[in-house]
């Protein structure tokens, strides 16, 4: 049951920057990690000016574009990466990995439950059953849920075994929780006991990650712990709130090159494919993105500990680890989860003076309420907060280029919850 803010706003946050001081530290000792290997890739692939030239045309043999790929792949701990400007999207780029890893008579199996909205429709689960879907191409789908943290090795092999029996080739992960209140967010040492049991029951089936939301979160990435293969979005983590656009994809150099013959042709795969002018903000981004990160798990964290001391229903909960960038906040009703979402907007750095509505979205099958006064349109990695209009009415807040927005987004958010302006408690 939510109460009454009886403590001023100001004093709230300071009592729970006090209460998560440690954790704090914590966060800051992966991000020092993960900075450091970020300058020794850097270093390592001799990155100069000179890849910030613009190219044009077909992008044949540009130098720049292979060592942005080269910089990712030793970074996240993979054989090869692919950084392309030509992914529109997070969802794009796991599309076509998993096209390009799957054949007619093939079968990909969920181990981690019902994928995010936005790839139903990719696999042919959707309702509205949009046309190219993997099912349309006679790939089969099977999903379960395994709880690597609920379950022992064996129990965990029971389940995986009925999953990735023949004809399953690919198994996915999803790493964050979605835009499910009830699953948790996966570490990377639950995505090493599930990639291990699926090599254990099935060497030949080729374990996928979606790794979005959850770059530089921790100080590994899954294809260091086991994955085959995985992708996730520039407008997210990695992008370090620079990159305008993208995506990427990263694992075993023969799985990045099948995702580029789908996003390409075959035959042409990676060779091609301009970077647009972009090879200056994708790398500085990526520079910042460790930093950028840590602020924005901060961030989630002081609201999931002042909401929690009001009374809110919050996953994680602030003391728990965090595995993405995602705070879920259960508001029980479609009213208060939109003045919550209003809030956010209200104290945006673009487009604070705009009303957010819930409205249909290309993907999702429910109506989405989104607050995102961002730089880049759809930059989840800048402060932003939304939710699909269907119980539990849960906002999901993620993102935070500094610290410091957050501080002032969440202190006027409970400011105007207090003075009955925007009822959301």
């Amino acid at each position: 049951m939510m109460r009454k803010i009886a403590i001023e706003p100001k004093e709230l946050i300071k009592r729970a920057e006090s209460a998560l001081a440690q954790s704090y530290l914590r966060i800051d000792e992966t991000a020092l990690s993960n900075q450091r290997k970020v300058l020794s890739a850097f270093r390592q692939h001799r990155l100069t000016e000179e890849y910030f030239a613009e190219k044009t045309g077909y992008g044949l043999h540009d130098a720049a574009r292979d060592t942005i790929d080269a910089i990712y792949a030793t970074v996240f701990g993979a054989e090869a990466a692919a950084v392309r400007m030509q992914f529109v999207s997070g969802t794009h780029a796991i599309a076509a990995s998993l096209f390009g890893c799957l054949k007619p008579g093939e079968r990909m199996a969920s181990l981690t439950g019902k994928p995010y909205d936005s790839l139903l429709d990719v696999i042919g689960i959707g309702t509205k059953r949009e046309p190219g879907s993997l099912k349309d191409l006679s790939v089969d789908y099977l999903e379960g849920f395994i709880d690597p943290q609920a379950m022992s090795d064996a129990e965990i092999d029971a389940r995986v075994r009925e999953l990735v029996a023949p004809p399953t080739t690919v198994a996915h992960i999803q790493k964050s929780c979605g835009y499910s209140f009830e699953r948790r967010t996966f570490g990377n040492e639950d995505i090493r006991r599930l990639a291990q049991s699926v090599k254990r029951n099935n060497p030949d089936c080729a374990v996928f990650v979606d790794n979005c939301y959850g770059e530089f979160v921790e100080t590994v990435e899954p294809v260091g712990v086991g994955a085959d293969l995985m992708a996730g979005s520039l407008i997210k983590n990695p992008g370090g709130g620079l990159a305008i656009s993208g995506a990427y994809v990263a694992g075993r150099r023969q799985l990045v090159d099948k995702a580029l013959n789908r996003l390409t042709a075959p035959g042409l795969g990676g060779h091609y494919g301009l970077t647009y002018n972009q090879n200056r903000p994708l790398l500085q981004g990526f520079f910042l993105a460790p930093s950028v990160v840590a602020n924005a798990v901060k961030g989630a964290m002081l609201f999931a500990h002042v909401l929690g001391q009001l009374g809110f229903k919050v996953k994680p909960s602030a003391d728990e680890a965090r595995y993405d960038i995602i705070q879920a906040i259960e508001f029980g009703t479609a009213d208060r989860l939109i003045a919550f979402c209003k809030a956010i907007q209200m104290w945006s750095p673009v487009n604070a003076h705009v009303t957010p509505e819930p409205s249909e979205m290309p993907g999702y099958p429910d109506p989405v309420i989104m607050a995102a006064g961002t730089f880049i349109e759809g930059s989840t990695i800048e402060l932003s907060a939304d939710g699909p209009l269907r119980p539990p009415f849960a906002a999901f807040l993620q993102g935070g280029l500094t610290y410091l927005h957050v501080k002032c987004v969440l202190e006027e958010a409970l400011s105007l919850a207090a003075s009955g302006e925007l009822s959301f408690i």
